[in-house]
């Protein structure tokens, strides 16, 4: 019996239990829309490409399984590529389904094909950053494919796959039994773990250091490995610091969280990591702001410090820096081993109270810096006090999502996350944009847990029309815009080293320019407010999330740099005779 080959695909996805796809439509999809219509999935309508991938990328990583995202050819793939990009870097699973060219007009340039060096050439786009791109040349091959993308998305490091299908593929008939076949395969694949021996290395050297120390990246969300990590940090008291993907990693109110390392973090926690004399690294990538860019007197001087590195990518251990002891494995796994060796070996495991009477007091001095900050009545509002103001509004496992600039950095440092996966920051590539629309995703993802997105003006005004979808599918997130007019981390950069913040300010005939990001929101059906006072803001967000329903709340902010005294060569480059970093624009 042959089906159309759009009706197996969606009853494909129906049977993998996807339960929401984020897309455009498109001439090249409208199969694949007309049978979702009769779904159980719900297709997620959006007003931009970079939109749906945003929202899908935050849909996988809060709902922990690949996100599906389905584009039109041409345009709305190349619309979609920042999205499925910034997903690739912070190893986010989704499989992109996009419509292409008929495979009968190849090589005759018909409309919106991209082919100035190869015909029916769009898939090569997206192959520097997806695990594998396909075109599909026989609709008989389509499922195969289908299979193999969604297991490669998922296995491994994740990331995004691109399956991209000419349009008329999707209105052939193929035999049901090409589908149906792969109901016998499996949709998960067992990780690898390590050996007996291997954990006993590991906990016999973490014994025997004097200042051993725990380096968590993101990879410990992704291996849903939160849990395994606190047991290890706790039996032997080892210190916890993390990367900017690794926040929440651990509790920032733990005694054995440091916090955050490199140019954002703090002297106290990058001199930890410098002077610890073992470091257990687990899923991170060792990334250039989180290393103070590699700069071996800042943040990590290895190979002085031995280096033991877990993760599940071969290519990232080794990579930045020397690697004593490299361990291919699932994070969960692996950590369930150690903690077992280590209570068999040890089962007393080891007690430093000094060390954690030195993590509380350094923890109650950096938050007495920031107190005059936090307490100032001024208009535009400090950005310590907002970010003060959301966390105790906000319950302890609402989920945040950032963008860039002050709600990224400052956040990563300044603002404490109490539980695992709760915070989605853009930190691989570090993309503008991300966070106002990846907010939605998470919010469908977790419908009963409150979502707030802290983005500046910069960021929400990328793509707006994310309004539209959170009132056509209803869905309550809350939009904290810290407004300071500029795109502020780099006004800030280029005033301390060229005295000038031409092209990064947003002005009006000399004065301060914002669109009224309320009145906005109020325009698409969206409840906005506009603060006008420090005080008005606190109880704005209170009634934001009381009131369940798409919010925006804009909030003037003044332009300071988040403080910082870590490394990012980039300054040497600007300012290489001068040591400058940010400066405060007004």
């Amino acid at each position: 019996m042959k089906k159309l080959v759009s009706d197996q695909l969606v009853q494909y996805l129906e049977n993998r239990g996807v339960e929401h796809i984020f897309g455009l439509c498109g001439h090249t999809n409208i199969a694949v829309l007309a049978a979702l219509e009769k779904s159980s999935i719900k297709f997620v309508n959006v007003r931009h490409e970079q939109i749906a991938a945003h929202m899908a990328d935050g849909y996988a990583r809060a709902k922990k399984e690949a996100a599906v995202v389905l584009s039109h050819l041409g345009p709305g793939l190349t619309n979609a590529a920042t999205g499925v990009a910034n997903a690739a870097l912070d190893s986010i699973p989704m499989v992109v389904i996009a419509g292409d060219v008929p495979s009968h007009f190849y090589g005759k340039h018909p409309h919106q094909e991209i082919n100035l060096h190869a015909d029916a050439s769009q898939y090569e786009i997206y192959r520097p950053f997806v695990k594998r791109a396909w075109r599909v040349d026989r609709p008989d091959l389509f499922p195969e494919i289908l299979e193999k993308a969604f297991q490669l998305a998922e296995s491994g490091r994740p990331g995004p796959v691109l399956v991209s299908v000419p349009m008329d593929i999707f209105s052939k008939e193929v035999d049901v039994a090409l589908f149906e076949k792969l109901n016998h395969h499996t949709k998960k694949l067992h990780k690898p773990s390590i050996d007996n021996e291997t954990a006993k290395e590991i906990v016999e050297k973490l014994i025997k250091a004097e200042n051993p120390l725990i380096y968590a990246g993101g990879g410990i969300m992704l291996a849903d490995a939160s849990k395994e990590l606190k047991e290890l940090a706790e039996h032997f008291d080892i210190p916890v610091a993390y990367t900017l993907m690794g926040k929440g990693a651990i509790s920032d109110d733990h005694p054995l969280a440091l916090g955050m390392t490199g140019f954002w973090g703090t002297k106290f926690v990058n001199d930890m990591c410098l002077h610890a004399d073992l470091i257990l690294a687990l899923g991170t990538r060792f990334s250039e702001a989180d290393c103070s860019s590699w700069e071996p007197e800042y943040t990590f001087n290895i190979p002085k410090t031995k280096l033991i590195h877990i993760d599940i990518d071969p290519n990232e251990i080794g990579r930045n820096y020397p690697t004593e002891i490299g361990i291919v494995a699932d994070l969960k796994q692996a950590l369930s081993v150690i903690n077992r060796v280590a209570r068999e070996l040890f089962p007393n495991g080891k007690e430093n109270k000094e060390l954690k009477q030195k993590i509380s007091q350094y923890k109650q001095e950096f938050r007495k810096q920031n107190e005059e900050h936090i307490r100032n009545d001024c208009y535009p509002m400090r950005p310590e006090r907002i970010l003060q103001e959301v966390r105790e509004v906000l319950p302890r496992n609402a989920f945040i999502t950032t963008d860039v600039g002050w709600n990224k950095n400052g956040v990563g440092q300044q603002f404490p996350v109490y539980e695992a996966g709760t915070i989605f920051t853009p930190g691989g590539y570090c993309t503008m944009g991300f966070g106002a629309p990846a907010a939605l995703g998470v919010k469908i993802a977790h419908p009963d847990k409150v979502v707030v997105s802290l983005v500046g003006d910069g960021g929400f005004g990328q793509n707006p029309a994310l309004l539209a979808t959170a009132v056509e599918e209803n869905i309550p997130v809350v939009w904290v815009i810290m407004n300071n007019h500029a795109f502020g981390t780099i006004a800030g950069l280029e005033k301390a080293h060229f005295d000038t913040t031409y092209g990064t300010v947003f002005r009006k005939d000399g004065k301060p320019y914002s669109p009224d990001y309320a009145a906005i929101a109020k325009a698409y059906g969206v409840e906005g407010v506009k603060v006008q006072a420090a005080a008005e803001f606190k109880p704005a967000l209170q009634r934001a999330i009381e009131a369940n329903k798409p919010f925006v709340i804009d909030v003037e902010m003044i332009n300071v740099p988040t403080p910082t005294a870590g490394h990012w060569n980039i300054m040497d480059i600007y300012s290489p005779d001068r040591k400058v970093h940010h400066v405060s624009v007004d």
